[in-house]
């Protein structure tokens, strides 16, 4: 009788100590069928990327309508999310450009490089409501025997987001390719959008 009473004291202890699973997220876009690239002419290179520090967590960081921030534990980045945010926007404008990036590597001889700098000024998540990037973002275009040239924009993107994190997940995706595509039209013409 003793026994039973310490295996199920013991049991009921190890499970009061057990935790909640851990969710894993990623801001990098799902893979699509047949995105062929390409040759746009250029080489793309994705320079380094500012995220603030309150946010830049292992684990998801929202506001609450209090104006406090809740840092949900169990629910976590599959890597830093600056790296998170370089990675899924080097992917964008890799469909957008239709070019590799090239961030290190080196690059060919004749042919112009565009390299892209973003600072995120903010990176709000509020759960029901929206998922909010403001990014300053800077390109700069060289080519042998012509001078560079540079030009800094900046964007504000909003997506609406459901009460589900998956879904306010989804919306910084979405907002990434919005400021992906924002970039590489402006790419294009050369003035912010």
């Amino acid at each position: 009788m003793k026994t039973r009473a310490l295996l199920l004291s013991l049991t009921l202890g190890l499970a009061a100590c057990s935790s909640a699973p851990t969710h894993y997220y990623t801001l990098m876009p799902p893979v699509t069928e047949g995105a062929t690239a390409r040759n746009s002419g250029l080489q793309f290179e994705m320079s380094t990327v500012r995220i603030p520090v309150q946010v830049d967590q292992p684990q998801l960081v929202v506001r609450q309508d209090s104006g406090t921030l809740a840092i949900l534990e169990t629910q976590r980045w599959s890597a830093p999310l600056v790296d998170e945010f370089h990675d899924a926007l080097a992917s964008q404008m890799e469909a957008k450009l239709g070019t590799r990036n090239l961030e290190g590597l080196p690059k060919q001889p004749g042919r112009p490089v565009l390299s892209l700098q973003t600072d995120v000024r903010r990176f709000e998540s509020l759960p029901g409501r929206y998922a909010l990037i403001d990014v300053v973002w800077s390109l700069r275009q060289r080519s042998e025997g012509t001078p560079a040239r540079s030009l800094t924009c900046s964007s504000q993107i909003r997506q609406p987001a459901g009460v589900e994190l998956g879904s306010l997940v989804q919306a910084h995706q979405q907002a990434i390719a919005q400021l992906a595509g924002q970039i590489a039209g402006a790419a294009q013409r050369w003035s912010c959008p």
